[in-house]
């Protein structure tokens, strides 16, 4: 098979018998190779083939820069979910999970500590789910030496929840998307820019919005943890996205009355500061 992109050393984009992108992995294949040379299929040791193009395209966006071990472990969780619940997953979650478990990967190593104020939550209303979180804990344990905390399992574990949901089914959709976009729209007019909504980032922001939007409509609130010292180093860190995190909250405080925890401003802020960032980063490279 002949190298169609090169996404890094390890993993290459090649066009299959229909002439349609799948994306290849194995250590070291595309090293010092160029497009149009060939692979050894024996030094391949995954493939992918997402089935639509939005998913590919943001796919191959996500594995640029996640290491190769990183990737393997959020297949084999993935892997694991689906032969454990006996189902097929929203293929978005070779996406969303694999990103979330090199995320929090990065963070245990930076000594940062999420803590998951929907843990109790998880732990009652999605017990497969949540089991799998912790098999996923003791395989990155297993791999990698380190040990993440429960409510890593939790995140995990919601991530694939969200796979197995049938959108046509979700509660209270319509309302969800609404509040969904309006908050988009608050950050685009406060940061006075448009998003790319084919990018990889704006899907994981998206992804975000939506967990807090039905929390919202649920009106489901949690009583804050100590995360007073994090929310203060994240709202010096990212001064303006905090302050587009205040216009939100001031907005659905009147509308919805509902108050956002000290949590959904921490997660809020970081996950708009990232978003921005990297449109940011895009546009200057275009």
């Amino acid at each position: 098979m002949r190298i169609y992109k090169i996404l890094n050393n390890n993993v290459a984009v090649i066009l299959d018998e229909n002439q349609q992108e799948k994306v290849v992995m194995g250590r070291g294949i595309c090293y010092k190779k160029k497009v149009g040379e060939e692979i050894d299929e024996k030094s391949i040791d995954k493939e992918f083939a997402l089935s639509t193009t939005e998913a590919n395209n943001k796919f191959q966006v996500l594995i640029k820069d996640i290491p190769l071990e990183h990737m393997e472990i959020g297949e084999q969780v993935i892997t694991e979910a689906k032969e454990r619940l006996g189902k097929n997953l929203n293929e978005m979650i070779y996406i969303s999970l694999i990103d979330h478990i090199h995320t929090a990967i990065v963070r245990f190593l930076d000594g940062i500590i999420v803590k998951n104020v929907l843990l109790w939550d998880i732990r009652r209303f999605y017990k497969e789910e949540f089991q799998i979180g912790l098999w996923a804990i003791d395989f990155i344990e297993q791999k990698l030496k380190i040990r993440l905390s429960e409510d890593e399992a939790g995140f995990i574990a919601l991530h694939i929840a969200n796979a197995e949901m049938d959108s046509e089914k979700m509660h209270n959709m319509y309302e969800i998307t609404t509040i969904m976009q309006e908050i988009v729209n608050l950050v685009k007019y406060f940061f006075q820019t448009d998003f790319d909504e084919d990018n990889v980032y704006y899907y994981r922001f998206i992804t975000h919005l939506k967990f807090f939007a039905k929390r919202l409509v649920d009106k489901t609130t949690y009583e804050d943890d100590d995360s007073d010292d994090l929310l203060e180093v994240i709202r010096v860190k990212y001064e303006r996205a905090y302050q587009c995190v205040q216009k939100i909250a001031q907005f659905i405080l009147k509308k919805y009355e509902y108050a956002l925890s000290k949590e959904e401003y921490l997660y809020l802020t970081i996950h708009i500061e990232r978003v921005i960032h990297k449109m940011k980063e895009c546009s200057e490279k275009s």
